[in-house]
């Protein structure tokens, strides 16, 4: 009964069932159909309120259940006569068989293991008989259906390789990533000291960098109001202190000539002499100078 229920479930409602007959014709063929159906179960049909609704699900389900019925009986009609010509059919072969001398008894256990290996071979290839013919196809068709197997497998295998290598590439790329991230957590920690010995650096540089700048602009300054210019540099100094030696060079033999002057006897004429002829050289030495010094001023310049 619940094939019959299941099956009326999914089953629209008939023509019959919404207009077909009477009400009361359909409630006592429900009720005929119930009954019919519980005594096969061995039960008692129960109480219910028969409402239009409820009989007219129950009819339908009453009109399912009796077509499926029929389509079973006509079915197992047909089962049962080829059932019977199958027996006829097997008579008359154990017949022949026996008449033949063929008979199972008469024959061999190699014989009749042969045949039911025979015949457990036709039921796997799904053949009706056993003629070579049969077994040929059967057997051409399970190739070709293994040829087939065998190449899906191979492609199968090709993929499966193809997936592996790519696998096995993401597992190596992986495991670097990994120890790249660890060696990047591990210089973390020194970074960051480092990082922090930076910005003090930083910090103390911009602190000198400033004092630097106020020193220079407070000898800038200084320089100013002394007066200094581009032209009194390094090098012009260091130029006019060798002229300089090698003027106090020339003029020593003549200082030591005026000391040794002073070591005679005082005569006024002679004395005058000497003094307006070392003054004449001094003021020659004097002029001398003056003109490197110009001229090592207009060079630099």
């Amino acid at each position: 009964m619940s094939d019959t229920v299941s099956g009326a479930v999914n089953t629209p409602v008939t023509d019959a069932a919404k207009s077909g007959g009477s009400d009361a014709a359909r409630i006592a063929e429900v009720k005929a159909w119930l009954v019919s159906q519980f005594e096969a179960a061995g039960k008692e049909v129960p109480d219910f309120e028969y409402t239009p609704l409820s009989v007219g699900h129950l009819y339908n389900l009453a009109t399912v259940s009796q077509a499926k019925t029929q389509a079973a009986n006509i079915i197992a009609a047909d089962f049962r006569q080829k059932a019977a010509e199958y027996r006829s059919q097997a008579a008359r072969i154990k017949e022949i068989l026996e008449n033949m001398g063929l008979a199972q008894e008469s024959l061999t256990s190699n014989v009749v293991s042969s045949a039911h290996v025979l015949a457990n071979v036709a039921n796997l290839l799904n053949i009706r008989d056993t003629e070579l013919s049969s077994f040929l196809v059967a057997m051409g068709d399970i190739s070709l259906r293994k040829t087939a197997v065998e190449e899906k497998r191979a492609k199968v295998e090709k993929e499966s390789k193809i997936l592996l290598d790519y696998t096995r590439k993401a597992i190596a790329r992986l495991t670097y990533l990994k120890s790249i991230h660890k060696q990047l957590e591990d210089d973390v920690a020194p970074c960051q000291k480092q990082m922090e010995d930076w910005k003090t650096s930083l910090a103390v540089m911009g602190s000198k960098e400033r004092q630097y700048l106020q020193q220079y602009n407070n000898y800038k300054a200084l320089l100013n109001r002394v007066g200094y210019t581009r032209e009194i540099s390094h090098g012009v100094l260091v130029e006019m202190a060798e002229y300089r030696k090698e003027l106090e060079k020339k003029t020593k033999p003549i200082l030591d000539t005026l000391r040794s002057y002073q070591d005679l006897p005082p005569d006024k004429a002679l004395a005058a002499l000497a003094i307006e002829g070392k003054k004449r050289q001094y003021a020659a030495a004097e002029k001398y100078l003056e003109e490197v010094l110009h001229s090592a001023l207009a060079t630099n310049d």
